[in-house]
């Protein structure tokens, strides 16, 4: 077999130089694919947090933006509630002065036409004697409605009678209680015992007439309420 021959000087230069030259070649490719990764993973992780940001950022945004539509809602709503009470309240005041103004009117009117009255009362009277349908009643007015009610007590029970088939009743004057001189005018009729009684007093009757008609007069002054869904 034939000895390896020695290698010079110039030939491990050489070889020396080819192996310098492979191992940094290699330490490049290596530092280029760490770079390429390391700027791979950079752009990921950057996206990744742009994402979370711009997540976070409309997140916030959308819960302000519902915050404020909110508050702008229950602004608007308080608002309107407001305006809605201070109506009503402008409304009703309109309507009680209405009331209060007729209440006045029947006060200084009332007994003023004393034929007139009489003929009212009457009416008032039967009404009372119809719906007691009792043998005896009593009467309570005002004392300075007392002659002309008696007369109007009369007529009713002259009606009543003919009415009724010849049924007598007897109608009795209160001379001890009596309505407040304040009042409207009309009459309280009472039964037998005095357990029942009819109110047919003017301040009752207008006091019915606003329940009653409070509806058709609100309509008529203010208009019809779109909003309602059931009407009286």
């Amino acid at each position: 077999m034939s000895q390896p021959h020695a290698l010079s000087d110039d030939q491990v230069t050489t070889e020396l130089r080819k192996m310098t030259a492979f191992i940094r070649q290699e330490a490049l490719e290596k530092a280029r694919e760490i770079h390429l990764k390391a700027d791979e993973e950079f752009s990921i992780e950057k996206s990744k947090l742009v994402r979370q940001e711009t997540s976070r950022i409309d997140t916030e945004y959308t819960k302000k933006s519902k915050s404020a539509g909110m508050s702008q809602q229950i602004t608007r709503s308080t608002l309107a509630n407001k305006v809605r009470l201070r109506v009503l309240g402008a409304k009703q005041e309109l309507l009680d002065g209405l009331f209060e103004d007729a209440a006045k009117g029947l006060q200084e009117q009332g007994g003023k036409d004393a034929g007139k009255y009489e003929g009212i009362c009457k009416g008032l009277i039967l009404e009372g004697l119809y719906a007691l349908n009792e043998k005896k009643v009593t009467l309570r007015c005002r004392k300075k409605d007392e002659e002309v009610v008696k007369k109007a007590a009369e007529g009713a029970r002259g009606e009543y009678k003919d009415k009724m088939g010849g049924r007598e009743v007897e109608i009795v004057v209160d001379g001890k209680e009596r309505l407040p001189e304040g009042s409207a005018g009309g009459l309280i009729i009472l039964n037998t015992t005095g357990k029942i009684d009819i109110n047919n007093t003017f301040d009752e009757r207008l006091e019915l007439l606003s329940i009653d008609a409070l509806p058709s007069v609100r309509t008529t002054l203010f208009g019809e309420n779109k909003n309602r869904k059931f009407k009286d």
